[in-house]
Protein backbone atom coordinates (compact mmCIF):
# COMPACT_ATOMS: atom_id res chain seq x y z
CA UNK A 1 0.00 0.00 0.00
CA UNK A 2 1.38 3.77 -0.99
CA UNK A 3 2.06 5.92 1.66
CA UNK A 4 -0.12 8.99 1.77
CA UNK A 5 2.79 11.44 0.71
CA UNK A 6 2.03 9.23 -2.44
CA UNK A 7 -1.32 10.63 -3.01
CA UNK A 8 -0.23 13.88 -2.83
CA UNK A 9 0.45 15.93 -6.25
CA UNK A 10 4.17 15.51 -7.30
CA UNK A 11 4.27 19.67 -7.08
CA UNK A 12 2.97 19.47 -3.39
CA UNK A 13 5.77 17.07 -1.92
CA UNK A 14 8.65 18.77 -3.96
CA UNK A 15 7.13 22.41 -2.70
CA UNK A 16 6.57 20.70 1.07
CA UNK A 17 10.42 19.08 0.70
CA UNK A 18 11.67 22.60 0.03
CA UNK A 19 10.12 24.21 2.94
CA UNK A 20 10.55 21.34 5.43
CA UNK A 21 14.50 21.69 4.57
CA UNK A 22 14.60 25.36 4.76
CA UNK A 23 13.05 25.03 8.01
CA UNK A 24 15.07 22.43 9.28
CA UNK A 25 18.29 23.68 8.15
CA UNK A 26 19.34 20.05 8.15
CA UNK A 27 21.10 17.78 5.61
CA UNK A 28 19.20 14.60 4.38
CA UNK A 29 20.56 11.77 4.23
CA UNK A 30 20.83 9.52 1.06
CA UNK A 31 21.74 6.28 -0.63
CA UNK A 32 23.24 5.78 -3.82
CA UNK A 33 24.25 2.65 -5.40
CA UNK A 34 27.12 1.63 -7.98
CA UNK A 35 25.34 -0.86 -9.42
CA UNK A 36 26.55 -3.66 -11.73
CA UNK A 37 25.84 -7.14 -13.29
CA UNK A 38 28.31 -9.82 -13.05
CA UNK A 39 30.19 -9.03 -16.01
CA UNK A 40 30.93 -5.52 -14.83
CA UNK A 41 28.24 -3.64 -16.62
CA UNK A 42 27.21 -0.41 -14.82
CA UNK A 43 23.21 -0.09 -13.79
CA UNK A 44 21.68 4.15 -14.87
CA UNK A 45 18.76 5.56 -14.81
CA UNK A 46 17.63 8.49 -16.62
CA UNK A 47 16.64 11.40 -14.55
CA UNK A 48 13.26 12.78 -15.32
CA UNK A 49 13.76 16.23 -13.94
CA UNK A 50 17.42 16.95 -16.01
CA UNK A 51 16.98 14.17 -18.88
CA UNK A 52 20.61 13.17 -17.63
CA UNK A 53 22.07 9.86 -16.43
CA UNK A 54 22.89 8.70 -12.49
CA UNK A 55 23.47 6.05 -10.25
CA UNK A 56 20.26 5.13 -8.58
CA UNK A 57 19.41 5.99 -5.19
CA UNK A 58 17.71 8.55 -3.19
CA UNK A 59 16.68 9.57 0.09
CA UNK A 60 16.00 7.30 3.23
CA UNK A 61 12.76 7.83 4.49
CA UNK A 62 11.79 7.95 8.06
CA UNK A 63 12.07 3.96 9.68
CA UNK A 64 13.91 2.82 7.02
CA UNK A 65 17.60 1.59 7.53
CA UNK A 66 20.18 2.10 4.72
CA UNK A 67 19.67 -1.71 3.39
CA UNK A 68 15.90 -1.21 3.20
CA UNK A 69 16.51 2.16 1.06
CA UNK A 70 19.01 0.64 -1.23
CA UNK A 71 16.45 -2.33 -2.43
CA UNK A 72 13.54 0.47 -1.98
CA UNK A 73 15.40 2.81 -4.55
CA UNK A 74 16.50 -0.37 -6.91
CA UNK A 75 13.59 -1.98 -7.24
CA UNK A 76 11.86 1.76 -7.70
CA UNK A 77 14.10 3.19 -9.99
CA UNK A 78 15.01 0.29 -12.20
CA UNK A 79 13.44 -2.52 -11.34
CA UNK A 80 16.44 -4.79 -10.26
CA UNK A 81 17.17 -6.97 -7.66
CA UNK A 82 20.64 -7.34 -5.51
CA UNK A 83 22.33 -10.51 -5.73
CA UNK A 84 25.47 -9.67 -3.47
CA UNK A 85 25.75 -6.04 -1.40
CA UNK A 86 29.52 -4.58 -2.22
CA UNK A 87 31.79 -2.59 0.03
CA UNK A 88 30.77 0.93 1.11
CA UNK A 89 32.58 3.18 -1.62
CA UNK A 90 32.56 6.30 0.12
CA UNK A 91 30.50 9.21 2.10
CA UNK A 92 29.69 12.16 0.47
CA UNK A 93 28.67 15.48 1.99
CA UNK A 94 29.49 18.53 -0.43
CA UNK A 95 26.68 20.60 -0.02
CA UNK A 96 26.57 22.15 -3.56
CA UNK A 97 26.38 18.03 -4.81
CA UNK A 98 22.68 18.44 -5.12
CA UNK A 99 20.99 21.60 -6.12
CA UNK A 100 17.52 20.22 -4.59
CA UNK A 101 18.94 20.35 -0.99
CA UNK A 102 22.14 19.15 1.57
CA UNK A 103 22.67 15.50 0.89
CA UNK A 104 25.25 13.36 3.29
CA UNK A 105 25.27 10.21 0.94
CA UNK A 106 26.69 6.92 1.33
CA UNK A 107 27.66 5.12 -1.60
CA UNK A 108 27.77 1.30 -1.72
CA UNK A 109 28.78 -1.57 -4.19
CA UNK A 110 26.48 -3.79 -5.20
CA UNK A 111 25.73 -6.88 -7.54
CA UNK A 112 22.53 -6.70 -9.52
CA UNK A 113 20.15 -9.04 -11.78
CA UNK A 114 18.79 -7.42 -15.15
CA UNK A 115 16.41 -4.89 -15.17
CA UNK A 116 13.10 -6.73 -15.61
CA UNK A 117 11.18 -4.21 -15.27
CA UNK A 118 12.52 -1.02 -15.29
CA UNK A 119 11.38 2.48 -13.37
CA UNK A 120 8.42 2.43 -11.42
CA UNK A 121 7.61 6.48 -11.75
CA UNK A 122 7.63 7.37 -14.85
CA UNK A 123 7.81 11.11 -13.59
CA UNK A 124 10.65 10.34 -11.56
CA UNK A 125 13.04 8.06 -13.50
CA UNK A 126 12.62 8.18 -17.65
CA UNK A 127 14.92 4.83 -18.35
CA UNK A 128 17.06 2.30 -16.72
CA UNK A 129 19.41 0.41 -18.46
CA UNK A 130 23.01 -0.84 -18.20
CA UNK A 131 26.14 0.35 -19.82
CA UNK A 132 29.95 -1.29 -20.39
CA UNK A 133 32.79 0.60 -19.44
CA UNK A 134 32.96 2.07 -22.89
CA UNK A 135 29.68 3.43 -23.33
CA UNK A 136 29.29 5.62 -20.45
CA UNK A 137 27.26 8.75 -20.45
CA UNK A 138 29.97 11.10 -20.64
CA UNK A 139 28.89 13.33 -17.26
CA UNK A 140 26.33 11.76 -15.16
CA UNK A 141 24.29 13.61 -12.88
CA UNK A 142 24.94 15.12 -9.03
CA UNK A 143 28.33 14.17 -8.88
CA UNK A 144 27.72 10.84 -9.73
CA UNK A 145 31.01 10.77 -11.61
CA UNK A 146 32.57 11.00 -8.42
CA UNK A 147 31.12 8.06 -6.67
CA UNK A 148 32.62 5.92 -9.92
CA UNK A 149 35.76 7.24 -9.05
CA UNK A 150 35.09 6.54 -5.21
CA UNK A 151 34.89 2.87 -6.73
CA UNK A 152 38.01 2.66 -9.00
CA UNK A 153 39.90 3.86 -6.36
CA UNK A 154 39.77 0.84 -4.47
CA UNK A 155 39.39 3.18 -0.84
CA UNK A 156 36.73 4.76 0.81
CA UNK A 157 35.95 8.32 0.30
CA UNK A 158 35.22 10.63 3.23
CA UNK A 159 34.00 13.85 2.03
Amino acid sequence: MPGPLTLLPSGALTLAKEVARHLLRRPVVGLCVVARRANGDLLLIRRADTGTWALPGGTVEWGETLVSTLHRELDEEAGARVVALGPVLGVFSRPDRDPRFHAVTTVVAATVEDVARGPKNALEIREARFFAAGELPRALAMGCDDFLAAERASRPVFE
